[in-house]
């Protein structure tokens, strides 16, 4: 596939008015190897590759006091619209199903000079084994790898049509909880994978102080 064909099909696969919140759409690009996305400030160009830092430890640091209550009408519950809120400050994002908190997660958020965007956005692209190329050097690190800085998952939210910032997993598990980032969000590895299935292309994301 050409260059200017990927990036084509990245861009009329990410425009949020397409999509129904209710709709379940997950573009998965298992076969990635041909498919970089370039993100997070590194001056990269607008084919999907990624560079960053990732992580380790294969476990979830969520917090269990952020269950929905018992109390909640399941009902009501399931028509709401998902949409997700980053805190910088507090280094987590939390998934809200309407007004009802579903899960607060760990984040990693852009480091000085790299700040993460704040505004309101919506998830763009979604990407799973993602490829990751060196801005710098050009190696690319194959989705799957261990080694690759984006882990197995890329959610994309930002972009200025050249640069993306998106949530991706880490091998650099430490790094989580901290402004480590060139702006990306990175996450637990199994904390972006289970956010990766519960949101949609379209699902609203706003970014806080």
């Amino acid at each position: 596939m050409k260059k200017d064909e990927i990036n084509h099909q990245l861009i009329s696969t990410s425009t949020a008015t397409d999509f129904d919140n209710g709709k379940k759409i997950i573009i998965m690009l298992k076969q990635s190897s041909k498919l970089v996305i370039f993100i997070c400030g590194f001056g990269l160009s607008f084919n999907p590759s990624i560079s960053l830092s990732s992580e380790v430890k294969n476990y979830s640091h969520t917090t269990t006091s952020n269950l929905v209550s018992q109390t909640t009408n399941i009902n009501d519950l399931v028509t709401q619209p998902l949409h997700l809120q980053i805190s910088l400050r507090q280094r987590r994002v939390t998934l809200y199903r309407g007004k009802t908190q579903i899960k607060s997660y760990p984040i990693a958020v852009g480091r000085k000079g790299w700040g993460t965007p704040t505004g309101n956005f919506r998830v763009r692209t979604m990407l799973e084994k993602p490829t990751w190329i060196n801005s710098f050097t050009g190696k690319a690190i194959p989705g799957g790898d261990p080694e690759n800085p984006l882990g197995n998952y890329w959610i994309g939210f930002w972009t200025n049509g050249k640069d993306w910032v998106g949530f991706h997993g880490t091998p650099n598990a430490d790094s989580v909880g901290k402004a480590a980032s060139h702006g990306c969000i990175r996450m637990y590895n199994q904390d972006v994978k289970e956010l990766f299935h519960q949101i949609n292309l379209g699902t609203p994301v706003t970014v806080v102080p």
